[in-house]
């Protein structure tokens, strides 16, 4: 079944487009197309860069949204751009960090490095200290298959990170500092990382969210966890209102919402999905809305389908963490069967088989009725 008609507008709207790498740049630039401004996004790329090679997009790929074209473009620079230069975008953004944490003064400094006791609730450290499956199930719900909730972090520690998050962002005000965003599709938000909370983050992802990963996204190199890209997202009537239909460029994602006064903003989840098969109809069983409640956290698949309906009321900002694997991505290079995670490949693999064991059964039908 496809998706039901509320998910195909939102999809429409907001450009569940994954544009096709067969897709040839332009010889000649569109001399009357406009770019779109770049400075804003985390890319590993000068944003001029991208500006200027959007004009050389074929023209069917000109209206798309700006997180589409920035992600088509991405992947075309890192295909062919040197090496040596690609170093230098990576010196650039860490005197670029360097830069905010020399300035930027914290509010709560406790903050920067982790005390478990006091950011944790006690039923989700005992589970982690525990550290089985059966300890972590104990605390879990899953409402949908690989959507995992849990209660985890303390008011105090939300109240904390809200406003140190706010002081940060009074003082890019006063400074005028130009910021990057988390990513390409949020234009509000703060990357944690930026300002001196990496190393906090590092051990959030290492001695918590990796021990959980091992036993329920192994498949995705959870054991394996080794880097992350930690931001906080910032929903309202004066902020982002809604975010579209897309993936993540991570193994696994912690979603977990700090506050304050809103309503609306459900995350909304549509199955599994490799590259090939992310604009794949969604099966009935794959869908499913979720809630969000403070302190409490969602840990799922970064390639799960997903946006988040409008915030109608109040402000609601989410501590999100992508988590990556470089062992996991360094192996799909060389993966030549079909992806064991994406319910589609499976969902294709079955329909083969059973037309094979199918074809197989009339085969024999018409040997006996041949013998005969």
């Amino acid at each position: 079944m496809s998706m039901n008609e509320a998910d195909k507008a939102m999809a429409g709207e907001k450009g569940m487009v994954v544009a096709s790498m067969t897709s040839r740049l332009q010889v000649l630039p569109s001399v009357d197309h406009e770019s779109d401004n770049y400075e804003d996004m985390q890319l590993e790329f000068s944003p001029f860069l991208f500006s200027s090679l959007e004009r050389y997009l074929p023209p069917t790929l000109l209206n798309l949204s700006r997180h589409d074209k920035a992600q088509y473009m991405r992947q075309i620079l890192l295909r062919y751009f040197p090496t040596a230069d690609r170093i230098r975008q990576v010196q650039k953004h860490r005197e670029y960090r360097q830069n905010i944490i020399s300035n930027y003064q914290p509010l709560h400094r406790e903050l920067y490095t982790m005390h478990a006791s006091s950011f944790f609730v006690p039923s989700f450290l005992k589970a982690v200290n525990e550290n089985t499956e059966k300890s972590f199930r104990s605390i879990m719900s899953e409402p949908c298959t690989g959507v995992l909730t849990f209660e985890m972090l303390q008011p105090r520690f939300c109240e904390m990170l809200l406003a140190e998050v706010e002081n940060f962002e009074k003082w890019v005000r006063e400074t005028k500092f130009r910021v990057m965003r988390p990513n390409t599709m949020n234009k509000f938000g703060a990357v944690l990382d930026d300002f001196g909370l990496e190393t906090m983050l590092d051990k959030l992802m290492e001695d918590f969210i990796r021990p959980i990963s091992r036993v329920f996204f192994s498949e995705v190199g959870g054991s394996t966890l080794d880097s992350h890209h930690g931001f906080v997202v910032e929903y309202g009537m004066d902020r982002d209102v809604d975010l579209g239909f897309h993936v993540d460029d991570s193994e696994v994602t912690l979603n977990v919402c700090l506050g304050k006064q809103f309503s609306g903003g459900e995350l909304f989840f549509r199955g599994v999905r490799c590259e090939k098969h992310v604009n794949a109809e969604t099966q009935p069983e794959e869908i499913f809305d979720y809630a969000h409640v403070a302190g409490r956290a969602v840990l799922h698949h970064g390639q799960h389908r997903h946006g988040a309906r409008a915030t109608t009321s109040g402000h609601r900002i989410n501590l999100l963490l992508w988590c990556r694997s470089s062992v996991f991505r360094e192996l799909r290079k060389h993966q030549k069967d079909l992806c064991s995670w994406c319910t589609e490949c499976q969902r294709k693999k079955k329909e083969r088989q059973q037309q094979s064991v199918a074809a197989i059964k009339l085969e024999l039908l018409r040997r006996g009725e041949a013998t005969t």
